[in-house]
């Protein structure tokens, strides 16, 4: 039985969203719970099987989505799908960057090809949807009003606030999401009042990612060093961009803009 949300059920009427890498693991039920609520939904990914049985799955359910094929890393593609999902809802509020890539790997090992190809995918595919995304939320762009700019939110990781064993590539690619996350709030809060946030997931259960880098779903063992001694959950970290997007996540916003001004 599903868990009843904290939040109204229309909290995001009207509002219009895209989330890369929206066609599974913690993406998908970030795109699944923003519809829920209101929103209109894109999702964009590079493999079309994937990102039609998720827009099924989210149709299923009577909610409005929409799946546009395309690589975060080629600026092309990201031009192309900005302008499709503005095309169909008529303006673009909310830009989830969730587009990832990992696999472990010891940096012995790790060719700097495959270490590039993950920053590319990673830090330069979050920086270029946030790019040419610019003249759709900033405050007076197509679609939107002149009072206030739309938001982003870009999903990280907490491998880099220490160190992990094979994930030198990882690491390095999720503190440059952190840093463009800072860096945008910072400028283009002040300059078009877009708000940038930054979402750090740690091990989530039941996603690809943790499959891949941990097969058995961590051991009890490891479970018990964690903090209420389980894995985090994909709907965990969609209630933080659902609170991110609603009023209350706007309010807090620009009550500390105001107190730091």
């Amino acid at each position: 039985m599903a868990t009843e949300s904290p939040f109204r059920a229309d909290v995001l009427r009207g509002k219009a969203a895209l989330v890369t890498g929206g066609g599974s693991g913690i993406c998908f039920e970030i795109a699944t719970q923003l519809a829920r609520h209101g929103a209109h939904v894109a999702i964009m990914g590079r493999r079309r099987e994937v990102l039609d049985k998720a827009v099924a799955a989210l149709r299923s359910e009577g909610l409005r989505a929409v799946g546009f094929q395309g690589d975060v890393r080629n600026q092309e593609d990201a031009a192309r799908v900005l302008a499709s999902t503005v095309e169909h809802f008529g303006k673009l509020d909310i830009l989830v960057n969730g587009a990832a890539g990992n696999f472990l790997a010891s940096p012995e090992d790790l060719t700097p090809k495959g270490f590039r190809t993950v920053l590319e995918i990673d830090t330069v595919g979050t920086y270029t949807m946030c790019y040419e995304a610019l003249k759709y939320l900033k405050k007076g762009g197509p679609g939107r009003g002149p009072s206030t700019g739309g938001l982003i939110i870009n999903i990280s990781a907490t491998l880099h606030y220490t160190a992990s064993w094979y994930q030198i590539h990882v690491s390095a690619a999720k503190a440059g999401v952190d840093s463009i996350t800072r860096t945008l709030a910072l400028e283009w809060g002040t300059d078009y009042e877009i708000r940038v946030n930054g979402i750090a997931p740690g091990p989530i259960g039941g996603t690809p990612g943790l499959r891949k880098l941990a097969p058995d779903e961590m051991g009890k063992g490891k479970r018990e060093m964690m903090p209420l001694f389980k894995l985090g959950e994909t709907r965990d970290i969609a209630m933080a961009a659902l609170y991110l997007a609603s009023d209350a996540g706007t309010d807090t916003y620009y009550k500390i803009y105001k107190s730091v001004k």
